[in-house]
This record gives C-alpha cells, sequence and structure tokens, in this order.
C-alpha cells in the first residue's frame, strides 16, 4: 500500500495499537474490482481480489433505470473500523464497460485509543468508461481518528460520479454524539493517463481543536455530502446548467455546485440535518448525470436503504 499516512495531522496518532499489530490478519482489507466487456458487449466483472475483512460478491443486474449495468456492494465482515484498520480498494473500469459501485451499510469509525483507521483508494477509467460510486455514509464516533486518499486516473473520454458522505457523529446515541471525533482527513485528487494534475482537494477536520460550526463549514448542519463528477467539458457544461444550487431553510438543506479546473468536470457539495434527505439530493444529482451520459435515469432508491 502507498503510505499517505505521514501526513502532519496524523503525527499525534501514530502511536502503535496495543492490541492487534498494524497489518495483522483481519486489519489490512483489500479490494481489487476490473469491470470490462464481455465478447457480447455486456460489461461485467472479469476480476475481483479480496481480501478480510472486506468483501464483494458477484456482480448483479437489479438497476431498472439501466439493467444492463454491473452493481457490486462493499461488504465488511469485522464490523467497524477500528483503531489501527487499514483498507485499500482499487476500482478499474476498462474502456466502454460501465459499472455502479456502493456499500451495503454505512461505514461506522469506532471509538479510538491508540493509532487510527485509513483507506486508500484508486479509481483507473479507460476510454468510455462509465463509473457510479455512491457509497452509504461515513460515521464518525466519538475520539475516533481516519484518513481517506483517493486518487483518479481518468481518461478524457470517460465519466466518473464519486460521491462521499460525512455525518457529525452518532447523533442519537444516548444525549447525542456530534463532532467530539479527533480527525477526519479527506483528500481527493486526478490525473490524466498521461500524469498531466486535474485537481486536489484536500479536508482536515479536527473539532475538538478547532470548530466546525463556523459559517462557512458546518454552521448549524450536520451532515456534508461531497460529489465529484469528472466528465468531458461539454457534458459538464449541460450538467452544470441543470442543477440548481440552493438554500432550503425550511427543509434545512442546501447544496452548490461549481467548476473543477482544467475543464476535468464538477464539484457538487451538500448540507442537510439527516443522511436521508442528503442522499435524495446526490441521487437526484446523478440521474441528471446519467441522462447527460447514458440516456437513463437513476431509478428511486430502495425503500429499506
Amino acid at each position: 500500500m502507498n503510505d499517505f499516512t505521514n501526513c502532519r495531522e496524523l503525527k499525534p496518532y501514530q502511536v502503535p495499537t496495543k492490541a492487534m499489530r498494524l497489518g495483522a490478519p483481519g486489519k489490512y482489507g483489500m479490494l481489487d474490482l476490473v469491470f470490462e466487456l464481455d465478447s457480447n458487449h455486456k460489461s461485467i466483472m472479469r476480476h475481483w481480489e479480496r481480501r478480510a475483512p472486506l468483501i464483494v460478491q458477484q456482480e448483479l443486474y437489479f438497476d431498472e433505470g439501466m439493467p444492463e449495468m454491473p452493481c457490486v456492494y462493499i461488504l465488511s465482515a469485522g464490523g467497524p473500523n477500528v483503531d489501527g484498520d487499514r483498507y485499500q480498494n482499487r476500482f478499474t473500469v476498462k474502456k466502454d464497460a460501465y459499472a455502479f459501485i456502493s456499500t451495503g451499510a454505512a461505514t461506522k469509525i469506532a471509538e479510538m485509543v491508540y493509532n487510527f483507521s485509513g483507506l486508500k483508494q484508486t479509481f483507473i477509467l479507460e476510454e468510455n468508461a462509465y463509473l457510479e460510486y455512491i457509497p452509504e455514509a461515513t460515521i464518525p464516533c466519538r475520539n475516533s481518528r481516519y484518513i481517506t486518499d483517493t486518487d483518479i486516473t481518468i481518461h478524457p473520454a470517460a465519466t466518473l460520479f464519486y460521491s462521499e458522505i460525512y455525518t457529525g457523529g452518532r447523533k442519537y446515541y444516548n444525549d447525542g454524539e456530534l463532532f467530539v471525533y479527533d480527525l477526519l482527513s479527506v483528500c481527493t485528487q486526478a490525473h490524466r493517463p498521461d500524469g498531466k494534475p486535474l485537481f486536489r482537494e484536500k479536508m482536515v477536520a479536527s473539532p475538538k481543536q478547532k470548530t466546525v460550526r463556523a459559517t462557512g463549514i458546518m454552521h448549524h448542519y450536520d451532515v456534508f455530502a461531497n460529489v465529484i463528477v469528472l466528465t468531458p467539458p461539454d457534458d459538464a457544461v449541460r450538467i452544470y446548467a441543470l442543477t440548481q444550487a440552493f438554500i432550503n431553510r425550511d427543509c434545512d438543506l442546501a447544496a452548490g455546485i461549481s467548476y473543477l479546473p482544467n475543464e476535468s468536470g464538477l464539484i457538487f457539495k451538500v448540507l442537510g440535518m439527516e443522511t436521508q434527505p442528503v442522499k435524495k439530493i446526490i441521487r437526484q444529482f446523478g440521474s441528471i448525470v446519467r441522462m447527460q451520459i447514458k440516456g437513463k435515469p437513476l431509478p428511486e432508491e430502495f425503500i429499506w436503504k
């Protein structure tokens, strides 16, 4: 695993775990998924490699809006992320292939005493590839430390819809637990196959040291979503024109959209009080993107999700 854990915000949390050592079996989960077209031009998951506690099963085809799309859910057999856990995901979508990836449940970052939990993600999209990555929310519990590093390599003719949702914590646990985690560090960067950089965004929150309740950060909102759409410039212009930025004080929801540098796509952000309304806004935006790229809408989410 490429070491992304030497950044300065992690210096106070480099103490080794006292129970299972770093890298012990069950503490280093890995997924390597490859999607491509078969001889009948059907998009399939050609290759999958997994290492516990991460689990992925064979692809399913249940999307009513796009029934030809392979859908894959990532599961974890280990429960919440605990101190010292390291995870690595690598997703490759070959030329002209397409896929949908999500998680079976929210990712909970458990309370910690030593060290931290980290996730390294790599996305590779070849020419005319299309990927929707819409996982469930991440919930950082009290005293938790979590870092993610996402690296994207994308062809100019490909499209990636990448979303992430972070809650303030276990809002309804005991008397409520919001923004009492130690650290949340989220970095995303993208480049072309020839190495040309497109953008880099990094967000670091240490709410015990500096409040996130200030105006211009979270203010009174409890849930934050970040959506990145990497797509050709003409498609980005049309998607932007169809997307409404808003502040709805009655529903306690807000959303904004902006262009990414180097004509690489769009960034869309949502704030809310609860996870479900934020997810709904993300899926509405995702439907706009899919209609533009594939000419088909995103279906309504299952009622049990």
